[in-house]
């Protein structure tokens, strides 16, 4: 339990709240008292039920599907804690949503993650902590410190353990050329290889494998992305590794498991052996899929948080 200066406390919404209390548990807090809900014509409304005032505040909200009210929620917390006197308010988001328009690849295109930068800023933030943004450069959309937490540790630790001592047998792929930083990075930790999916979208959500960047025949393939929203892309790189390149086994680890539309049942019906996906965003109610594992980020969010609380350095989880 931490236990100095001013009081910390840890709000959630309703994007994720088993992960906000996992948090609370790792923390050893009782999370906050407050009631989140909407209106019978869709508003949002937030209650704080207990004071704030010169307390060190924590809301816990992952902007994932349904995305719009997620983001209200947050804003609407954020905002409440405020107008209550809080010492410092920090917006906890495991998933940053609206994180792919990062920057303008046509004319009159918006840059989404940037309003939705202004308007935490705007709402009352003092800080942001998150996992693993789309793109890096998001961070500087802020003008308050952002925390990016990396969610590569909890993969390696776990693959470590599994594949230890056959490093040989096995090759980290990234799924596209965008994500080869991530996937290179990953895979020297793991002390792998690394190949290439050369893909060509066409369109959003839909892509074209191409071609394959580097040698997997015979070997076992780990697909590493930051987030699967159609499971489309990856299962076709999936595909393509086994039938084009010749792979013996695949299995996928991203960050962010939005799995909209289609995305489970794809999955189900894919090459993939497994899918192991954080925890940032909840499964999905009432769909099952025997392929897909969740990873539990809580530990690294709650040693966050008590850092930040604590003010010491932040920068040993980005190792």
């Amino acid at each position: 339990m931490i236990a100095h200066g001013k009081d910390i406390k840890i709000f959630s919404g309703t994007s994720n709240r088993p992960l906000a209390e996992a948090i609370c548990k790792e923390v050893g807090t009782e999370l906050g008292n407050a009631e989140v809900g909407a209106f019978s014509d869709g508003e949002n409304f937030v209650s704080i039920y207990e004071t704030v005032r010169g307390s060190d505040v924590f809301v816990v909200q992952s902007t994932s599907s349904p995305v719009n009210d997620n983001l209200m929620e947050l804003l609407i917390m954020i905002d409440a804690l405020k107008r209550a006197s809080a010492g410092r308010i920090t917006a906890v988001m495991p998933y940053f949503g609206y994180a792919r328009q990062d920057r303008k690849t046509k004319p009159r295109d918006p840059i989404s993650a940037k309003l939705v930068a202004n308007l935490i800023t705007r709402a009352g933030a003092d800080r942001v902590l998150t996992m693993d943004l789309h793109a890096n450069q998001i961070q500087g959309f802020f003008d308050i410190p952002v925390d990016n937490l990396l969610g590569n540790p909890i993969f390696t630790n776990y693959l470590h353990d599994r594949f230890n001592g056959r490093e040989d047998e096995v090759i980290v792929v990234s799924p596209d050329v965008g994500s080869v930083a991530r996937a290179r990075a990953f895979a020297q930790k793991l002390g792998m290889g690394l190949a290439i999916v050369d893909k060509r979208r066409q369109k959003a959500n839909s892509s074209e494998v191409m071609n394959i960047i580097g040698d997997v025949r015979g070997k076992k393939v780990i697909l590493f992305d930051d987030m699967v929203d159609t499971a489309g892309s990856l299962c076709g790189a999936a595909q393509a590794l086994v039938e084009l390149g010749g792979a013996v086994d695949v299995i996928a680890c991203a960050s962010h498991g939005v799995l909209s539309g289609p995305a489970v049942e794809r999955i189900e019906k894919s090459v993939l052996k497994e899918v192991y996906f954080l925890d940032t965003v909840p499964p999905k109610a009432g769909v099952a899929c025997d392929k897909i594992k969740y990873l539990s980020v809580a530990h690294m969010f709650a040693e966050a948080i008590e850092r930040i609380y604590e003010e010491v350095s932040v920068s040993k989880l980005f190792v």
